[in-house]
């Protein structure tokens, strides 16, 4: 079977307050970590209602703390949000405090509107446009020290210096995301769950194009899905509700707490709104452990993935942690972990 993970938004509910929706997030990977899957990885969002932890590495140590197997990562630093002698200190860090159970993955995108981007950068940076290729080679460099000679970087060393650079992923939605990261020989993480680019021709490019390199010797793709498991078919689609209409309002620009399946439930959908519901849903993998199976398979199957990292957002913590223990049992976790 394959490894499960789990991507974790830090989701504020409008019952659930930032700072419990943090410790939620502590709770849970405790709790994956006891079902055996493989990563707890963390997101980068800033000025958004809907998601607590705008600092992944914070988060990450926090987690990598109270558990004792599972590798903890970002899922993902926001690069053009930092720079990269930052984060290149904070992952070497982490890796020194936590040997071999920490992750760096990237993400190109800033994640946040203007307003928010310049409140971040404009005291730091002047750069205008996608300079995420420019910041990678500078964040890769501090580790290999190959700056040319005369560098005035050459001087300056990323601490601690007897502690690697975790291993890096580049994380994407588009065909851009998966030739980079084969181009550059890096692991790949295809974020299904938002995508409009089809998840199989990104997966299959990247491991097609695959350009082995110091960072990694052969491919190594991850498939992150929006997941929702229940007892029964029933049960999950009433969880589902609440992340149908979180979802309707995203597409609007906003980014408001996860609301209840009763306030879900009595929201006046339109025709065109059921619609757009029923369209994302195709991105969603809803129902009970063999019927979430049965939905999962096939994709995983097509785009080969090496690994399947799993988002669920429903309204109640102790419904998440449920569903995440019914797929870890559908996929063997215990079994695996056993042997």
């Amino acid at each position: 079977m394959i490894p499960l993970s789990v991507l974790d938004l830090s989701v504020v509910t409008t019952a659930t307050k930032p700072a419990a929706a943090l410790r939620n997030s502590i709770d849970l990977a405790r709790h994956v970590d006891g079902l055996g899957y493989l990563r707890y990885w963390l997101a980068e969002h800033h000025n958004l209602a809907s998601v607590a932890s705008p600092a992944p590495d914070l988060m990450i140590g926090q987690i990598a703390a109270v558990t004792r197997n599972i590798r903890v990562g970002s899922g993902g630093v926001m690069l053009p949000n930092h720079a990269p002698l930052v984060v290149a200190e904070r992952f070497k860090m982490l890796e020194a405090l936590f040997p071999g159970r920490i992750d760096l993955g990237l993400g190109r995108a800033p994640g946040i509107d203007g307003a928010t981007a310049y409140a971040l950068r404009s005291r730091l940076d002047r750069r205008e446009g996608d300079d995420f290729l420019e910041r990678l080679h500078e964040l890769t460099l501090w580790e290999t020290r190959e700056f040319p000679s005369g560098h005035p970087f050459n001087n300056v060393v990323a601490m601690p210096d007897d502690s690697p650079l975790p291993p890096i992923w580049l994380l994407g939605s588009s065909a851009y995301s998966s030739e980079l990261a084969a181009q550059v020989g890096m692991g790949f993480g295809f974020a299904h769950h938002f995508a409009t680019h089809d998840a199989v021709d990104a997966m299959t490019n990247y491991r097609a194009h695959f350009k082995p390199s110091p960072w990694r010797q052969t491919p190594q793709a991850i498939l992150a899905v929006a997941a929702v498991a229940a007892e029964t078919d029933e049960e999950a689609e009433k969880l589902a509700l609440s992340m149908d209409l979180n979802r309707l309002r995203r597409d609007r620009g906003q980014y408001l707490p996860l609301p209840s399946v009763e306030e879900a439930l009595a929201y006046p959908y339109t025709d065109a709104e059921r619609a757009s519901i029923a369209r994302n849903r195709s991105r969603f993998f809803v129902g009970g452990p063999a019927t979430v199976m049965a939905k999962l398979q096939p994709l995983i199957a097509a785009t080969e993935a090496d690994e399947l990292m799993i988002i669920t957002a429903v309204y109640d913590h102790e419904a998440r942690k449920k569903s995440y223990s019914l797929l870890a049992d559908a996929f063997g976790l215990a079994k695996k972990a056993a042997a």
